[in-house]
């Protein structure tokens, strides 16, 4: 174990043999780290926060803070952070703020400097956040999605699976999965860099582009889309988004705005 002599480490916290605890850091009760963590100088690791196997935290990340709730009722609430996961510097995450409840981040994820994941969030694995963004409480987010830099995204609302936000954007309603949402919860087009990289099959590719001229270019409002969508031919990933539609409580993201490109 290599904790610096210089980092106040609470005897009432689990720590894998193998840790990396830089100088400065403060790991308090009620901590478990797992093999193969690196916790840089000045990182702060709050009770009830669980960090999974090769996971790297930065300088002056803050985990499992209490939340900034006014709810909250200094109850015991947890942080959970999962395997190999990168947590870079300044980067909040704040712990559930009902009894027994957790803000879970999942593997595989990289939550870049300063950014912002608020109470009782879920994330999946494989998801980016980058710098700056800001998550609210009771956000769900989907695997693999990506959340670009400055993206501000209100309490309650999902972000499905291999969405794309792109930087600047606020949102305020679901975004479904596969989608690209640039501008005020605004849907562009299907996130085809996305889906091309997960190696989602072509097939699968062309029927969500006919479930998203349904949803964003034709005349149609939702239900009547969704009728449509449900004639197209089996596939995993169009049945996804159709259980996300119907299961969505705020409503998903529209395409209000013009056409403008803003890629250029």
């Amino acid at each position: 174990m290599a904790i610096s002599e210089r980092a106040i480490v609470s005897r009432r916290s689990k720590i894998a043999p193998d840790v990396e605890i830089g100088p400065f850091c403060i790991i308090e009760d009620e901590v478990e780290i797992g093999p193969g963590v690196r916790i840089w100088p000045h990182a702060y690791i709050c009770s009830g926060t669980k960090i999974g196997e090769g996971t790297h935290i930065h300088m002056g990340a803050v985990i499992g803070n209490i939340p900034q709730d006014l709810a909250f009722e200094d109850k015991k609430t947890y942080t959970i952070i999962g395997k190999k996961t990168v947590i870079r510097e300044y980067a909040t995450i704040h712990r559930g703020t009902k009894e027994d409840t957790s803000t879970v981040i999942g593997d595989n994820c990289y939550l870049m400097a300063v950014s912002h994941v608020g109470h009782n969030c879920s994330i999946g694995n494989n998801v980016i956040i980058a710098n700056g963004a800001l998550l609210a409480g009771y956000i769900e987010v989907g695997d693999s999605a990506f959340i670009s830099g400055n993206v501000v995204i209100h309490q309650f609302c999902r972000i499905g699976t291999l969405a794309m936000i792109g930087g600047f954007t606020g949102v305020n309603k679901d975004v479904p999965p596969y989608m690209l949402v640039r501008g005020p919860s605004a849907v562009r087009c299907l996130n085809l860099v996305g889906l091309r990289r997960a190696k989602i099959a072509r097939e699968s590719i062309h029927a969500l582009d006919k479930a998203f001229s349904l949803l964003y270019r034709s005349n149609f409002n939702i239900g009547q889309a969704v009728d449509e969508i449900e004639k197209l031919p089996p596939c995993k990933e169009v049945e996804n988004l159709l259980s996300f539609i119907s299961s969505s409580k705020r409503g998903i993201c529209r395409n209000t705005n013009t056409d403008e490109e803003f890629f250029g």
